[in-house]
């Protein structure tokens, strides 16, 4: 084989390369924007929540509701093929960050604020 066919193949191999990394790449975009839009929608429950909380003067932390739902997350992650030391991670960012909004949420709803 000549070098011009090698450098052909070359570039025949690296533009379909290129094109199933831009189809990958494009699938990874839409499930990002998907992932935001679903936490949109997780946090705006959130909020009610909190409100719901702030009102009967309820703490803005439910430990035993954490712990139940990241067992639950855990054992959704497994059957996922999903690391669910990973999945508890990212609900543990996501529940400490529901937690400092309910805090807000229930200062702001407070006589003395």
């Amino acid at each position: 084989m000549s070098t011009s066919e090698i450098d052909g193949i070359d570039d025949a191999i690296h533009d379909s390369v290129r094109e199933e990394l831009a189809e990958l790449r494009s699938s990874i975009d839409n499930i990002d924007a998907a992932v935001v839009h679903m936490l949109a929608e997780r946090f705006k429950c959130t909020q009610r929540v909190g409100h719901l909380k702030a009102r009967h003067h309820l703490p803005p932390a439910d430990p035993a509701r954490e712990a139940r739902q990241i067992a639950r997350l855990r054992q959704l992650a497994e059957s996922a093929k999903l690391d669910p030391a990973f999945a508890e991670k990212l609900l543990n960012f996501i529940i400490a960050e529901v937690i400092r909004h309910h805090e807000t949420i229930a200062t702001a709803s407070s006589p003395d604020a």
